[in-house]
């Protein structure tokens, strides 16, 4: 499931690499803790924080794209600062601001090596997500029909509560977001989708192609929609076979 309209550059297999990652709704960027530990030697994962959640807790969750790419764009930014190739992960709304703050890096003159979008259509066919006027327990619940996953904290009742604006907040920014017409980005984009994901077809994933100058493949792997949360380490090693150009090893052993 590839298509070849310009090459991808092959980055040798020595080289360091930082993957960018923006998390799904609800969530923060503690999601990617354990991945620091399971990532293949050479490869950083480096979680991006919004406000309104975890140590930002304080803070008003953005309800705009323009608002959630401001907060991400300095952190993001710096990256750059090291030298080593820079790629971006993110899944589901993920996906989407991921594709925004790709669109935003270029504009400054950051240049990603790879985006990789998971589990989401593409800006261009956004879903109806059904959740206007919904109460705290309808949400939880529509959530979980879509997805076909809960985060055990929403059924503990003070943590509910305080995880429950920043998804409101979330799901509010999908519902409403559209793309520019014509946005696209000159990285390379790796789409990918659990097999069993009810919420994204095949078809729409490959509707990704039409949102890069650069080049652009698709992945099928097993599982429902969210199914890298608990085992992340076949998404990492599939990340590391597209960023360099032979498989690396979970725990740093080459392969």
């Amino acid at each position: 499931m590839d298509d070849h309209r310009s090459t991808s550059t092959v980055i040798p297999a020595s080289t360091a690499i930082t993957l960018l990652c923006v998390p799904y709704a609800g969530a923060g960027a503690s999601i990617f803790h354990s991945w620091r530990g399971l990532a293949p030697a050479g490869l950083t994962v480096v979680g991006l924080q919004l406000p309104g959640r975890e140590n930002l807790l304080r803070l008003p969750p953005p309800v705009t794209m323009r608002e959630a790419i401001d907060e991400m764009l300095p952190a993001a930014a710096a990256q750059f600062d090291t030298g080593n190739p820079v790629a971006l992960f993110g899944h589901s709304l993920g996906a989407l601001l991921s594709f925004e703050l790709a669109r935003r890096l270029e504009a400054t003159g950051c240049q990603l090596t790879r985006l990789f979008v998971s589990g989401a259509a593409p800006p261009t066919s956004p879903p109806d997500l059904a959740i206007g006027g919904l109460c705290d327990d309808g949400l939880v619940a529509r959530v979980r029909d879509v997805t076909g996953y809960e985060h055990p904290a929403l059924a503990e009742p003070e943590l509910r509560e305080l995880l429950l604006p920043a998804l409101r907040a979330d799901l509010t920014l999908q519902a409403a977001y559209r793309a520019e017409p014509g946005a696209v980005v000159t990285v390379p984009i790796t789409a990918i989708r659990g097999s069993r994901d009810d919420f994204v077809s095949l078809s729409l994933l490959a509707g990704w192609s039409a949102m890069t100058t650069g080049a652009f493949d698709m992945l099928e792997v097993d599982g429902a929609h969210m199914y890298f949360v608990s085992e992340p380490s076949a998404l990492l090693v599939t990340l590391a076979r597209r960023l360099w150009p032979a498989p690396q090893s979970i725990g740093g052993r080459p392969s």
